[in-house]
């Protein structure tokens, strides 16, 4: 089949779907849990972050849990196909991997808060998959929407490599990249908040159980 052929790789410009110049389509307007718009513009204030960390339900909802998060959407970003739909960012043929906006209140939770949730929410030593859950689109990364944010995600990185090491685990394989040049887009209404809509559904998510440092300072004698 074609599609086995990107479960363990990116494809490259030539081989990409070519997607559409407009979304197939549209996002509802408002989170089914905290009730806020999924789109922006944003309210003034408010920061944007996105991660990758596996399957995006389960995801997005360990992100919606936490105070200070304002609202959450999951859709598909790192890849190069335009506008791309659930099946084709399934078949590896857009390069895309699953992700989840938070936009949040940084004077209620900070940045490296959500860093920590993210390391500490996925094995990022896994490639390209996430447990059970094997493909490009299952990949762990960090899109980033600030030079501070990069540095900061940078930062947390080394220091949870740190810990894993310390533990057995291999290299991360996370990619942080800036969201400017890996664009977000929305994924299909039903994907939006699917853990809320269907409680008993598929989750998909699991740490390795090691505590991420990030923000911890040591104590002293």
């Amino acid at each position: 089949m074609i599609h086995s052929r990107f479960k363990n790789r990116l494809p490259d410009a030539d081989e990409a779907l070519a997607g559409r110049p407009r979304p197939a389509f549209e996002v509802p307007d408002r989170h089914t849990v905290l009730g806020n718009p999924l789109l922006g513009p944003y309210p003034d204030g408010l920061e944007t972050a996105d991660f990758a960390l596996g399957c995006f339900w389960g995801a997005e909802r360990v992100f919606w849990r936490q105070d200070g998060v304002w609202t959450t959407l999951v859709g598909y970003q790192g890849g190069t196909t335009p506008n791309p739909t659930y099946e084709e960012a399934c078949s590896g043929l857009t390069g895309h991997t699953e992700a989840v906006r938070v936009v949040h209140d940084p004077a209620v939770v900070p940045y490296t808060t959500l860093l920590k949730l993210f390391w500490e929410n996925h094995d990022p030593t896994q490639g390209f998959r996430q447990g059970n859950d094997v493909g490009t689109q299952y990949r762990s990364a960090i899109f980033t929407h600030s030079p501070d944010q990069h540095t900061a995600a940078l930062a947390s990185r080394d220091a949870y490599q740190a810990t894993l090491k310390a533990a057995g685990y291999g290299d991360i394989t996370t990619e942080i990249l800036p969201a400017t040049h890996n664009h977000f887009y929305p994924a299909e209404p039903y994907h939006q908040q699917y853990l809320d809509k269907n409680p008993a559904g598929y989750c998909g998510i699991g740490g390795t159980g090691l505590s991420c440092p990030i923000g911890l300072t040591p104590t002293s004698d």
